[in-house]
C-alpha cells in the first residue's frame, strides 16, 4: 500500500433515510426472502458488492417476483447499468418503479420516456421530488435533444485558478465566461439561481477545443459558495457532465481535461469504482477499520472545502472514541477525531483527521443509503482523478510531493499539515467574447 499525507480539511456529512421494504410478501418461498431480506439491508448499508450478490441469488430463485426485480433495479441504476434496470422493471406500474425507470431513462439519455416516468410517479400524492419535478418538466422542453454532444477537437485542457483544494474550472456558459466548480454530489449541473430563474438546456465549452451541447441544467442559489470561495460561482459541474465528458481534474497540476473518450489507464493509478445515489450523487467505499467489517460508503462532495466527516456510527466503528474529540475555533460547531486507519482504493491514509457535527443535508438531496459519512474536495483534490467505463470507476493517482520520504524502501507518513492556509480566491474570468 502507498501512504501519502493530506492537507486537512472538513466536509458535511449527509444522513440516509427511507425504510427498506418489506420482504414478507405472500407466495415468496422462505429462501428467496432470507435472499431478499440481506439484499436490501445490504444495500440499505451501502454494501454493494453484497447487495448485488443477494438480489442476483433471490432473482434466481423467484425471476418474477415484483419487488426482487425492483432490488435488482435499484442495484442497476446505482451502477449506472441502465438497460438493465429498464428490463428488470418492465410492466411493474407501481409509483417506485416508475421513479426507478424515469431515472435510469433520464441518465441513459432517454428524454422523452424519463418525462412520461416521472410524471407518472408525480402523481402519487404522497410522492414529494423536487428533482423528478424540474427534470420532468425540463424533459419535456428538450424534445429532439441529444443530451452531452460533444463538438470540437479530441482533448480540451482547461488551467484550473488556485483556489485551496477547491476544483475550480474557467469555462463558458452561452458563451459568457464564468468560473464553474466540480460538484461530485450532484448529479446534474447547476447554475446561480441569481442569474438563471428556471431549469434550462445550456452549452458549456471548454477551453478552445470542446464544446458540450445540450447540457440539462438545474437552479440553486450559490450564492453563499461564492462567498465562501471570495469569487462568483456561477456554475456546479455535476457527475452526469463529468463521467460523459471522460473528465480529468488535477488539483497539484492546476488542470481539468475533457475528452471525447475514455483516457487510457495511466501507469500508476488505483482503480477505484464507483456507485451513483440514485443513479445521480457519487459514492465511493472506503475502510475505516482494518477489520473485516470496517468498510464505509462516503458520499464524494467535492463542492466542500472538507477532508472526511463522518457519523457517530462510523467513528465507533474506526475506533476513535467520542468523548475525546477536539474542538478547534476554524471549524466551530464541530469536533475533530483522528482516524488510525483510513484506506481508499490502493492508498492507506493514517492519521486522517474527519470532523463530527457538520451539517447534514444538501440541496437536491434524496437519498435511499445509510451513509457513513462525506469525502470532501480536501482529500479528493490531493489525488489526480480520471472518470473511466462512463463514470463506473476512477483511476486515482497520487502526487508525489503529498508523500511522505522514503524509509528502507516504503514511504513513512509525513505529519498532517494543519488547516489549510487561506489561498488569494480564484480571479474573475475575463470579459465574455463579443
Amino acid at each position: 500500500m502507498r501512504k501519502i499525507g493530506l492537507p486537512l480539511a472538513f466536509v458535511a456529512a449527509l444522513v440516509a433515510c427511507g425504510p427498506a421494504n418489506d420482504a414478507n410478501t405472500a407466495g415468496r418461498s422462505p429462501l428467496a426472502d432470507k435472499w431478499l431480506a440481506r439484499a436490501q439491508a445490504s444495500y440499505k448499508s451501502g454494501d454493494f458488492d453484497d447487495a448485488q450478490h443477494a438480489a442476483s441469488a433471490a432473482l434466481e430463485v423467484a425471476p418474477n417476483d415484483p419487488e426482487i426485480r425492483m432490488a435488482n433495479a435499484r442495484m442497476a441504476l446505482v451502477r449506472l447499468e441502465f438497460a438493465q434496470a429498464l428490463k428488470l422493471t418492465e410492466g411493474l406500474q407501481t409509483t417506485d418503479a416508475h421513479g426507478l425507470r424515469g431515472r435510469a431513462h433520464w441518465y441513459a439519455g432517454d428524454i422523452e420516456a424519463a418525462a412520461e416516468d416521472l410524471e407518472a410517479m408525480l402523481r402519487d400524492p404522497q410522492v414529494k421530488d423536487p428533482w423528478a419535478r424540474e427534470i420532468a418538466k425540463l424533459a419535456r422542453r428538450g424534445n429532439g435533444r441529444h443530451p452531452f454532444a460533444m463538438e470540437g477537437g479530441m482533448v480540451a485542457a482547461v488551467e484550473m485558478p488556485r483556489a485551496g483544494p477547491a476544483l475550480v474550472v474557467p469555462c463558458e456558459l452561452e458563451g459568457e465566461r464564468i468560473l464553474a466548480m466540480v460538484a461530485t454530489a450532484s448529479g446534474e449541473v447547476i447554475l446561480d439561481s441569481n442569474t438563471r430563474r428556471e431549469a434550462a438546456w445550456v452549452n458549456l465549452k471548454f477551453g478552445d477545443n470542446i464544446e458540450v451541447k445540450d447540457v440539462p441544467a438545474l437552479t440553486q442559489d450559490l450564492s453563499a459558495l461564492s462567498r465562501q470561495l471570495g469569487a462568483p460561482v456561477k456554475a456546479l459541474l455535476g457527475v452526469n457532465l463529468l463521467r460523459h465528458a471522460h473528465v480529468t481534474f488535477d488539483r497539484h497540476g492546476d488542470q481539468f481535461v475533457v475528452r471525447k473518450l475514455d483516457a487510457p489507464a495511466p501507469p500508476d493509478a488505483s482503480r477505484v469504482p464507483l456507485w451513483y445515489v440514485r443513479g445521480g450523487g457519487m459514492l465511493m467505499r472506503a475502510n475505516v477499520s482494518p477489520r473485516e467489517d470496517g468498510g464505509a460508503t462516503l458520499l464524494v462532495d467535492s463542492s466542500q472545502p472538507y477532508l472526511v466527516a463522518l457519523q457517530d456510527t462510523t467513528f465507533k466503528k474506526a475506533g476513535v472514541d467520542l468523548t475525546r474529540l477536539t474542538t478547534d475555533p476554524s471549524v466551530p460547531n464541530m469536533k475533530i477525531g483522528v482516524l488510525n486507519s483510513f484506506r481508499i482504493g490502493g492508498f492507506d491514509l493514517p492519521g486522517v483527521p474527519a470532523v463530527q457535527g457538520a451539517p447534514m443535508l444538501p440541496p437536491q438531496s434524496n437519498i435511499d443509503i445509510d451513509l457513513a459519512g462525506v469525502l470532501g474536495a480536501g482529500l479528493i483534490s490531493a489525488f489526480r482523478v480520471t472518470f473511466g467505463d462512463q463514470g463506473r470507476f476512477v483511476w486515482m493517482e497520487a502526487d508525489p510531493t503529498t508523500m511522505g520520504p522514503q524509509q528502507g524502501g516504503v514511504r513513512a507518513q509525513p505529519s498532517l499539515a494543519p488547516l489549510m492556509a487561506p489561498e488569494p480566491a480564484p480571479p474573475p474570468p475575463p470579459p465574455s467574447k463579443k
